[in-house]
Order: C-alpha cells, then structure tokens, then sequence
C-alpha cells in the first residue's frame, strides 16, 4: 500500500530528492494535518425555519451534528433567548451521536433531548462508530411529538454552536430543509475545516514551509473585516509564512500567539498585540497555481497547508505540525556510513507504511523509486522467507494471508509480522529487518467468486450460471452475534433482487452455504445463486452487490461491490480457443483438404480425353516445326484440341 499523496512530496524533500514528473500538485492532506483550522459562519449544511411551533406550546429547535473525524474536545452548545427574554418554553433536540456536548443557557424551561432519548432506527455507517439518523426521521419524530418544529439545523464538524431562541411569524408553516441554509440571525456556528492539501516544490532543497488561506470569491459578502487568531506550539520554528489572500478591500486583524513567522495578506491589516498602525496589504494572485508560485519565488519549498473557506469574520489557525518535521533528519541521498545502514531502512518505512490488512489478507506495496535511499535492494520477504515479494520494474508485491509468512494476530485487531529486505554490498549480500504492525479494519468485505473453492475473486457475473458470494468482517468481541441482514443485486432500471435476508435464501436459485468456522474474531458468510437476465436487457451492463451485516441492537455495517455481468457464452468466446479446439480445427481442415484432393482427382480422371498412344515420328513435318527434339510424353496438337500433359 502506497503512503498518502500529500506526505511523498514531503517526505522526498526530506530524503533530498524530487518527486519524479511532478512540479506541486496539491493532494488532500489524508493524515493528520499539520494545522487545525475553524472558521465562524451561519450557514448549515442543511436547514430551515417555520412557523408551524406557534400553534403549539413551546418552540422547538432540532440541531443534527454530523462528524468528518469526532473531535475528542466537548461541543459547546450555547442557547440564548431572543430580545424579550425566555417567554416560551423551548425544546432543544440535539442529535450528537457519541459526542459529548455541554449545553448552557439562562432560560429554566430549556428541555434538552438528545439521541438516547430518541428512539429511532438508528445504523452505523462503515468506517465509523457514531450513530446516524436521517433527516426525515428526525423531523418526524419531532413533528410527532411536539406538533411543529421552529428550526432544523444539520451541522458538519461544529467546534461550538450559539443557537438565538426566538420564532418569526413570517416564515413558511412546513420546515422544508435546503441546502447551505443561511441559518442568521438564530444561529453562529463555528466549524472546524477538513480540506487542508499540501504538496512540495520539484527538486526541494529545503523544507521552509508555507501556510496558505484563501478566502472564496463572494462579492455580495457583507463582511468587511476578518479577525484571524493563530497560534503555534512552544519554540516554533521560524521558517515558515503565512499567506492570507482575500478580495483586496477586507481588512485582517491578526491576533498571534508564541508564533514568529512571516506574513503576506493580500488586504490591509494589523496585528493587535503591536501599536495599531495599519499595515499595507500586497497584491496576491487569486489562483491556487499563483498563490503556490508566490510561495516558492520566496524559497518556501514545501506547502504545508493550503485550504480554501468561505469569507468569515472569525478565523482559528493552529500550527501544529512543522516542530516535527525539523525533528526528523534529513536521510542522505550519499551512501551512508555502515553504522547507518540499518537506520534508513526503518525510518523510511515507518514514513512509507506500505502495509496493509483487510479481514483475511496481508498486503505490501512499495514502489521501487521510494527505496532509492536504501541502495540495492533485491528482495523482500516477510518474516517466513519463502513469502518473497513479486517484484517488476517500479514497484514490489505481496499478498499473503493472515494466517502464514510468520503474521501474527493479536487482539484479534491488528497483525503482526517482518518486512526483510536483502541488501547487496558487492558481493555480500545482507538482510534488514523491520517489523512492523498494521489494523485489522472493523468493515464488512464482500467478494465474488466462479467456483465454491472460493478462490480468485472476480468482478464479473455471468448469466445463467453458479456464482459464488463471501460476506466476512473482523469483530473483537462475540463474532457469534454478527448477522447476516440482507444482500441484494442491484442493476439500473430494474426491480433489486433479493438474495438472502435475515441469514436465509430467498429467491430461485439462491442456497445458503456453510461458512469456515470463525477464528480470530472473524465471521465469515457464503452463497451462491444464479442470475437471470430479466427478458429485454442485453449484456453486458454493471450491477451492484450489496449486502449488509449487523448485530441484534440493529448496528448496521454495509459493504457493496460493483460487478459486471455478461452473457457466459460470449465471455468464453472472447478469451481465446483451447487447446481441443485449435486441434479440432486442424483436423477439420486437414479432412476437407484430403476430400477434396480425392474429388478433383476423380473428376480429372473421368474427364480427360482419351488418347491413341502412338509412336511418334522422329522426323517432323518442316511445316510443323523446326525442331527435331520432341518431348517423349508430348501428344499431337490440332486446331480443335488443347495441348496437356498427364
């Protein structure tokens, strides 16, 4: 497994050397960031307002926090009242699965509710252990315990949420949620930014890095002034710029704590902390590609951020990561002394992290070109050395699975095992170990197979015959109680295809299969079944398998797998002729050769004409010929004959 995009320009400007074929290309930032970023706002994901709580005892104002990454600070949620003070009641419903929210406000009558006193259907999404619920059910739990909503607000990523109580007369009676709702004057969120990228200057010679910040274009924006509060952890370093780019007549107020850096704002600004002199902004590109230009004419190789946000009145912005990345030393590109040689291979594989697990399989991939500061690698095997790496030209290969090549389980969540790596020093030829530990992912997985041997997994379904289905997932405690909900096959524009529901076959030609016995904390489900194709449709068209697995307390965990389906007949056809069919065609035409060999010669020999085999003269006719020398099997010619030969 490859390591992130946005850490190889990072990571080879530390080794000293250049991302091949690539100047900066921002990448999503997939591990931890090296900033934290918030910005204040009104709009929502999603909301609306109504007037339909009027008619009934109290206002009620429903808030559905969804999470990119749960935060592990607490959501502060504060509720003030409107202008009159608290004169209705109010209900709060806040939906904030496995969060931990503090709730404040002056009004006694606030009635709090959140999820667990919610019943409602409520699924786990894959990849994640927060709950979720729809909106609609929400909104009409709400509806139906209350009789009317005032506000829906769906939030991403809160950092903290002000919520103004307060209903207007003037909105519509249904509470018809829109996309990026404007929820002022009610509501002030302040949300917490997951789009940082990141990317590094071809050929880098050094790792002074730039932050970027780039307000979107919005001209109709109300919003004069931003005030920007940054932050950097103890003994920052000093080599880094923050680049602030907005439309040129917002004015910045920079309030900066433990950071000494460089700045360039493309507006008007002033740093609160010094005597408020206004100090004039610089003309800034408002590209992605001029803004990371501008960076690197200032000789900041590596942009360590660069995020793009709505205009906002209040900005958070913590650096968090450049301290460790000074820590880290450079690895040399030179040969390193022998007491080093050992040391490279770790770190660079620790940064690379080319493992991976799924439920049954460990995985490594590594391209050759990220090896270059470990000279002379030949092979590479796992702690067992008969498990050898495929290797071509960029890159190393291994699959294996969890239960050989040495890999140890434990905890039933994780595997252990030895990446080995032969070295040639000449003619000596040595070996590095590095262990290494990678997570066994708790999701469900879903394969197709041709055969019940339930090997080779494919993508492909053919018509009118057996496949083969494996549903499995890793589960620490009690895999027992894992169920098989429901599987279903999928194709556009036509009616889904029950397979199995509730562990049972359902539908023609659908059978149940007996799974291998769960070990390690591993749960595994199979079927086959055969799939018609519905009378009209040609082949092939993709379709989509999909299955869900869960426990009693309905905790739902969904996996599904796009797949192909094809006529069986035509698949066969288009992979080739076998061996029999190649010497069936051989001898076929080695037959019709031979028989019509045999007829021409019949035909030739019952139609020929029949000559008089006389002598032939030794002396021609002068008129005939000037030759003295015929051919012995030569026969006399006449006008109304054709010369031959037998």
């Amino acid at each position: 497994m490859a390591p992130p995009a946005p850490l190889l320009p990072l990571l080879l400007a530390l080794l000293g050397r250049a991302d091949p074929g690539r100047a900066c290309d921002l990448q999503p930032v997939t591990a931890e960031p090296p900033i934290t970023l918030s910005y204040a706002t009104s709009t929502v994901t999603r909301g609306c307002v109504s007037s339909g709580s009027l008619d009934t005892g109290r206002e009620v104002h429903v808030l559905n926090i969804k999470w990119t990454k749960v935060p592990a600070v607490p959501l502060n949620v504060s509720v003030t009242p409107h202008t009159g003070g608290c004169v209705r009641p109010a209900v709060l419903i806040i939906f904030c699965s496995r969060c931990l929210a503090t709730i404040t406000s002056p009004c006694p009558d606030l009635l709090v509710r959140n999820d667990t006193h919610i019943s409602l259907s409520t699924t786990t999404a894959p990849g994640s252990e927060a709950l979720v619920a729809s909106e609609g059910e929400l909104l009409a739990w709400a509806q139906s315990n209350y009789g009317g909503i005032t506000s829906y607000n769906e939030l991403r990523d809160p950092r903290w949420v002000q919520l103004r109580l307060g209903e207007d007369a003037s909105s519509p009676r249904d509470c018809i949620p829109q996309e990026h709702f404007d929820a002022a004057p009610h509501l002030e969120t302040e949300v917490f930014f997951h789009g940082v990228k990141g990317c590094s200057q071809e050929d880098a010679q050094n790792t002074r890095a730039a932050h970027i910040v780039r307000l979107q274009p919005e001209p109709s924006s109300p919003i004069t002034e931003v005030n920007l509060t940054l932050s950097c952890p103890e003994k920052a370093a000093s080599n880094q710029i923050i680049i602030l780019q907005s439309r040129a007549n917002l004015t910045w107020s920079l309030y900066i704590y433990k950071c000494d850096m460089r700045f360039m704002v493309s507006g008007n600004y002033t740093i609160v902390s010094l005597p408020s002199t206004q100090i004039p902004g610089v003309p800034l590109p408002d590209t992605e590609q001029g803004l990371i230009a501008e960076a690197f004419e200032k000789n900041y190789s590596v942009i360590a951020s660069y995020s793009i946000i709505p205009v906002s009145t209040r900005i958070i912005l913590e650096i968090r990561e450049h301290e460790t990345v000074r820590s880290v030393p450079v690895i040399p590109t030179t040969s390193a002394p022998t007491h080093n040689h050992d040391t490279v291979p770790h770190m660079l594989l620790s940064m690379l992290k080319p493992w991976k697990c799924t439920d049954e399989t460990l995985e490594i991939v590594i391209a050759k070109s990220y090896l270059a500061p470990i000279k002379d690698v030949v092979n590479i095997t796992l702690r067992d050395i008969s498990c050898q790496a495929e290797k071509n030209t960029t890159h190393f290969m291994l699959k294996a699975p969890l239960s050989h090549c040495g890999t140890l389980l434990e905890g039933r969540d994780h595997a252990k095992n030895e990446l080995i790596l032969s070295l040639a020093r000449g003619a000596e030829l040595r070996s590095v170990r590095v262990g290494f530990q990678c997570n066994i992912p708790r999701e469900l997985f879903l394969r197709l197979f041709p055969t019940a041997a339930f090997e080779a997994p494919q993508t492909e379904l053919e018509v009118n015959k057996e496949a083969f289905v494996q549903a499995s997932m890793q589960w620490e405690d009690h895999p027992a109680d894992l169920q098989l909900k429901e599987c279903w096959l999928v194709a556009p524009g036509w009616e889904p295809v029950l397979l199995v529901q509730g562990g049972e076959a359902r539908g023609a030609g659908v059978a149940v299969l007996e799974g291998p016995p769960s070990s390690h904390g591993r749960k595994v489900w199979r079927f086959r079944f055969t799939y018609s194709v519905p009378e009209g449709r040609h082949v092939p068209f993709s379709a989509t398998l999909k299955c869900k697995a869960g426990l009693q307390n309905n905790t739902i965990f969904e996996k599904v797998l796009e797949v192909t389906v094809k006529d069986g007949w035509r698949s066969l056809n288009n992979r080739g002729l076998g061996l029999a069919a190649v010497l069936g065609i051989t001898f076929g035409a080695f037959l019709i050769g031979a028989l019509l060999t045999a007829g021409l010669w019949y035909i030739y020999s019952h139609t020929r004409p029949i000559s008089k085999l006389q002598p032939v003269s030794s002396t021609a006719p002068a008129s005939e010929s000037s030759s003295t020398n015929h051919s012995i099997g030569s026969t006399q010619s006449t006008p109304c004959s054709t010369s031959s030969m037998a």
